[in-house]
């Protein structure tokens, strides 16, 4: 209902908008060469006025806010001759007008060294990382870029692969779909993150994502608590997903892919004008997928769909409206859980003597896990120096099902326990932005600037059975009868008949949060970027509905204040800059239940990071290259302490806890030749429990991930000869080993080091594209975990035919 109020009001705005839209006329177009290949960065101009704007990477361009009228439309270049027409204009009109260029040889190569943004992956331009446009190389923030233009070439078909494209970024575990945090959990600068951003906004899941419709994902280094606040960011940082808008032109990309474990996936991408005066306009983004799992059950299905609009009102009002539906079932990928209270015996994968193979389920056993998300944008321009934007995002997620692990919980590692719950929860995340940003002088200096106020509403509705512990299955007898056992009839009838109570509770949590950035140009090289925000963090208790009674100590608030400071100067202008930065995370804690006399109130968790480094974009964009070194220190964590009072020991909790992690990063973005691309990066990451309790001090955290990771990809395309447009891929990633467990009761778990390479083979013509695929090309037999073991696919084929118009 809230998604059909929603839409009937936006579509209401639109109509509401036309009658205060100004009359004014537009000029749009394109600048290509005779063989129909768009021309980046030319200039175009209205003669004899102050109207001016360059060709984008589509060779497009737009000038609004016209009279009616005559005008002469000039484009020009340093490699171009001036070429000029006349247009006639009538009020209310958007004239096409376009231009094809006849170029020399020398132009030619001229205009491609121009233009080499249009075949690069290098996407660090974004509107997101500073919530204000600003380019990479003024930026003293470290983030990586993933855009779709390399998921294509590597044939993504779902969200775990793209990631592991950013250096310092490793997954813990897969979706569980689990009501609450069923989404992916993720390493990142020792700290665990999950997906819970979409065009820097909330945009949450319980269960995995679709690449279908993801523009590009920044993965934004380092404590962001400033611009993003604590309740959907780490402290290593945060994963945020941009998604594709609609574009002035009928265009559209049908694909198919195929592969091992019965993969069908079938994708679509369809852009339409809507009004003739192409002011409306529309995407539309879908994907179907299934695949089976590996081993002897299990699978995955999904059915997304993403409609998108925008509006252009005038020339100064904009708005964009974007819905996505996502609706997956499947079954528990097989994630065996460590016993956590005992010494390990098994040390290892191969110590468990373990089939990893089997799966040690059923495909009736699944969990349903839609997610509708809706996020509407509204971009004002006050004046040439400032921007009036709202941001609204409304998410719905569901968890409907079953979840089911199994775990050691005995003496020994011989017997798996298989543990189920039926899930049945919905939660919902309502936030609303206002931002006011401004670019402008003062004193001749520089100043950018936004100043916003975010409402965040979180609520959840939970109705979900006790887990239960359905049987215990042997690992050294394969044939043990128990194995097929489990089913769906037989696990409702053990819920059903469980005594355990059922988890009945809402809960409610408000942030309310202020916040402000400044990027000063003290010179055209030097920059300061200094930021503040108040958090105030009000959560309204858990509500019991079977004891009609609030959980102790769940209605709390908590306010945090985050400062960030940077500095950028450039050594090289647009070139090559040097940074360093102060960025602060937080994340609130609710209150303990403490002995008799002692407050049971905390502070909320703070992470301070100091970080420098250097950034270049050179060789007219050819190389892009991103090296920092970071040091995070986290403080107010919490441990235990006993206290004797009235002669008894008591257990009280003692806010006084610290943690370091500490490392090096590397992203490295290359075009050493036409028809090549390189994106290649590494990560070293030190993690220690500085001031803990006593059976995690001086370790490293489990979930720190490996300490170093190698990610790489190598892209070759011929550009002549007899296998013009046939390209080759090659790359993969690099983990060290992993301490999946730490603590001195149970000693270490440790996941060995791993190398999988990937390979492709592709031909592309003008509408169609054919690609070949061979994901872990070794066969290598590797795991992730995070106090579990998952075993991760083996060698697989993928086919894929794209067709484009």
């Amino acid at each position: 209902m809230i998604f059909r109020i929603l839409l009937l009001s936006f579509l209401a705005l639109l109509n509401l908008s036309n009658l205060f839209a100004q009359k004014t006329a537009a000029i749009s177009g394109t600048v290509k060469t005779p063989d129909n290949q768009p021309i980046e960065h030319v200039w175009v101009t209205l003669k004899g006025k102050s109207k001016n704007t360059v060709t984008d990477a589509a060779g497009k361009y737009r000038l609004s806010g016209l009279q009616p009228g005559t005008y002469a439309v000039r484009i020009s270049s340093m490699e171009l001759n001036a070429q000029e027409q006349q247009v006639i204009v009538q009020a209310g009109e958007i004239k096409e007008l376009n231009f094809t260029v006849s170029l020399s040889e020398v132009q030619l190569k001229a205009v491609e060294i121009n233009s080499r943004k249009t075949n690069s992956l290098n996407a660090k331009k974004s509107e997101t990382v500073a919530r204000m446009p600003l380019q990479n190389l003024e930026n003293p923030q470290v983030y990586v870029s993933i855009p779709k233009e390399l998921l294509e070439l590597q044939v993504v078909t779902n969200f775990n692969d793209a990631l592991k494209n950013s250096p310092g970024l490793d997954k813990l575990w897969s979706s569980t779909g689990r009501a609450g945090d069923g989404a992916g959990y993720y390493s990142l600068r020792g700290f665990s993150v999950q997906p819970n951003l979409v065009n820097g906004i909330a945009g949450l899941t319980n269960g995995d994502l679709d690449p279908a419709n993801i523009e590009k994902i920044e993965v934004i280094k380092g404590p962001s608590g400033t611009l993003f606040g604590g309740a959907l960011t780490s402290f290593g940082g945060l994963i945020n997903i941009v998604t594709k808008r609609p574009v002035d032109s009928l265009t559209g990309a049908l694909a198919y892919t195929t592969g091992s474990f019965g993969l069908n996936r079938i994708t679509a991408d369809v852009n339409t004008p809507v009004s003739k005066d192409k002011r409306l306009i529309a995407r539309l983004n879908g994907a179907y997928h299934y695949q089976n799992s590996f081993q002897d059950a299990g699978f995955r299905k999904s059915l997304f769909i993403a409609p998108s609009f925008e509006y252009n009102v005038n020339e100064r009002f904009k708005l964009n409206l974007d819905l996505q539906f996502y609706n997956y079932e499947g079954t528990n990928p097989l994630s065996v859980f460590l016993n956590r209270s005992r010494s390990l015996i098994a040390r290892t994968p191969a110590d468990l003597n373990l089939n990893f193979n089997r799966s040690f389920t059923s495909n009736d056993l699944t969990i349903q896990t839609p997610a509708n998300n809706l996020f509407a944008q509204a971009n004002y321009k006050l004046s040439s120096a400032w921007t009036l934007q709202t941001n609204l995002s409304r998410s719905y997620r569901k968890s409907d099902g079953f979840y089911q692990y199994v775990m050691f919980l005995g003496t020994t590692d011989d017997v798996l326990s298989r543990m189920v719950s039926r899930q049945n929860s919905i939660s919902t995340s309502t936030d609303i932005q206002e931002n006011l940003i401004g670019d402008f002088k003062i004193a001749g200096l520089r100043n950018r600037i936004v100043a916003g106020v975010d409402v965040l509403r979180l609520e959840n509705n939970n109705n979900n059975s006790p887990y239960i512990t359905f049987d215990a299955v042997s690992t050294s007898n394969n044939k043990d009868a128990n194995y097929t056992k489990i089913n769906r009839i037989s696990v409702e009838s053990k819920i059903n008949a469980s005594t355990g109570a059922y988890a009945r509770n809402s809960s409610v949590n408000n942030v309310y949060s202020a916040y402000a950035s400044d990027v000063l140009n003290i010179t055209d090289k030097l920059m300061a970027m200094a930021s503040l925000r108040v958090d105030r963090f009000d959560n309204r208790g858990t509500y019991n509905q079977s004891t009609d009674t609030l959980a102790l100590n769940s209605k709390y608030a908590q306010t945090a204040v985050s400062p960030k400071f940077g500095l950028v100067y450039q050594v090289v202008k647009d070139q090559v800059s040097v940074f360093g930065n102060y960025m602060n995370g937080f994340r609130n804690v609710a209150p303990v239940v403490q002995p008799a006399g002692i407050s049971g109130n905390l502070k909320p968790q703070q992470a301070n990071q100091i970080e420098g480094g250097v950034k270049l974009d050179v060789f007219r964009n050819r190389l892009s290259v991103t090296a920092s070194y970071y040091d995070i220190s986290v403080s107010n964590l919490t441990r235990s302490e006993t206290i004797t009072i009235d002669g008894t020991p008591q257990n009280y909790t003692v806010q006084d806890g610290t943690q370091k992690s500490k490392g090096f990063e590397l992203d490295i973005v290359a075009n050493p030749m036409k028809g090549m691309d390189i994106f290649a990066g590494f990560s070293h990451n030190e993690s220690k429990m500085t001031k803990s309790d006593a059976s995690v001090l001086g370790r490293r955290p489990v979930t720190a991930g490996p300490e170093n990771l190698v990610n790489g990809w190598v892209n070759y395309t011929f550009t002549s000869g007899k296998i013009k447009n046939f390209g080759i891929g090659f790359g993969g990633n690099y983990a060290s080993k992993n301490m999946v467990t730490n603590t001195v009761a149970t000693g270490t778990f440790t996941l060995p080091a791993y190398t999988v390479l990937n390979a492709t083979a592709f031909y592309t013509t003008k509408s169609y594209r054919w690609s070949l695929k061979v994901d872990n090309l070794s066969g290598e037999v590797y795991y992730k975990g995070w106090t579990t073991v998952e075993r991760q696919q083996p060698r697989s084929l993928l086919a894929s035919m794209s067709y484009k118009f």
